[in-house]
């Protein structure tokens, strides 16, 4: 990014943060990325969500400008990717999914130093520096060499380098991978803040528990496409309906309610691996009152009700036919080749 001092370029309250048409990116003979479309409303988190190799990493690097596309076009609040580069990275803060900091130096220091490569004054980085330590948790360890910092801290000081020249879009590339649940969740409430004070966030992540918990709308790519793109609802709702799981007090009744089951929902139901319980797609959610009503008539008495969305893991399954972590073998095949 250019220095702060500088005249900063504004989004113009763009209504569209990214625009990307078409992207490829070519290794040797891999498309890594290959023709791949995203539209990114500004003000909100998108998460883009795939296994290692897919394709992720890539495409934000051509969307942060660090990697030239081979083919198709993007553009930052309007700006080519290419052509307005320079405009493109005022517009914008990358975190990788490597701390990018001095080990020799402490967090303070490299605050500092990242602030006065942007422009800011000696006074200024200071206080800089001290904010983010502050925001992100860090001001115990401010004068701490970073060799002795965890995994947990390293990634929070990385994020916090990246903001401090406030961008308006962040791009997130794997976040809070490796890191432990407490910490993982002090970054997605930091995420959070962000948006809340007016940044837009691309958020890359193999979890799909953090898609689940931040995106507004969610990629899904796999081996160099979009694959599927919506609301986590909607991408739930496209792999099947929500299910009705019933557990009954008394084992022997266990046939009986799934027959009435059957019957008042008009669906085929499954007895589960668990003793009285029953599963049944809810395609009709007005009839879980006659269901209930069913029950009682017919003195079967239930010791759990619940109602489940399918899972994003049964999403990204049904889309890709495979799981998030099942292409390790193609993701290190991949790595070989951009080395």
């Amino acid at each position: 990014m250019n220095p702060v001092n500088k005249k900063i370029i504004t989004p113009d309250h763009a209504e569209w943060a990214v625009e990307a048409h078409d992207l490829v990116k070519i290794f040797g003979e891999n498309r890594a990325v290959d023709g791949v479309n995203l539209k990114l409303r500004a003000g909100s988190i998108y998460g883009v969500l795939g296994p290692n190799g897919a394709g992720k990493t890539t495409t934000i690097r051509m969307l942060a400008t660090l990697l030239r596309p081979d083919g198709g076009s993007a553009k930052i609040f309007g700006h080519d990717v290419v052509k307005e580069s320079q405009i493109v990275r005022q517009l914008i803060g990358v975190t990788g999914q490597y701390a990018s900091v001095d080990e020799s130096l402490s967090a303070t220091e490299n605050l500092i130093i990242f602030s006065r490569l942007l422009g800011l004054g000696r006074a200024e980085a200071k206080k800089k520096a001290a904010d983010l330590l502050e925001e992100f948790g860090l001001s115990e360890a401010a004068k701490k060499p970073l060799k002795n910092f965890s995994g947990g801290m390293r990634r929070r000081l990385d994020l916090a380098a990246s903001l401090i020249a406030q961008p308006p879009l962040i791009f997130l590339d794997e976040p809070t991978t490796g890191l432990d649940p407490r910490t993982r969740s002090q970054m997605w409430d930091t995420i959070r803040r962000l948006v809340n004070t007016g940044s837009t966030v691309v958020l890359t992540t193999q979890y799909l528990e953090e898609a689940d918990q931040l995106a507004d709308r969610v990629a899904v790519i796999d081996r160099g496409k979009v694959v599927a793109e919506g609301t986590v609802d909607e991408l739930k709702e496209s792999v099947g309906t929500s299910s009705l799981h019933l557990r009954v007090q008394d084992a022997l009744d266990i046939q009986g309610a799934r027959r009435i089951v059957d019957q008042v929902l008009n669906v085929q139901s499954q007895l589960t691996s668990e003793a009285g319980k029953i599963t049944a797609p809810m395609t009709d959610a007005d009839r879980v009152t006659d269901l209930l009503i069913a029950l009682r008539s017919a003195n079967i008495h239930l010791a759990e009700i619940s109602v489940q969305k399918p899972t994003l893991d049964e999403v990204f399954l049904t889309i890709t036919g495979h799981g998030v972590s099942d292409s390790a073998e193609e993701s290190k095949q991949l790595e070989a080749v951009r080395v």
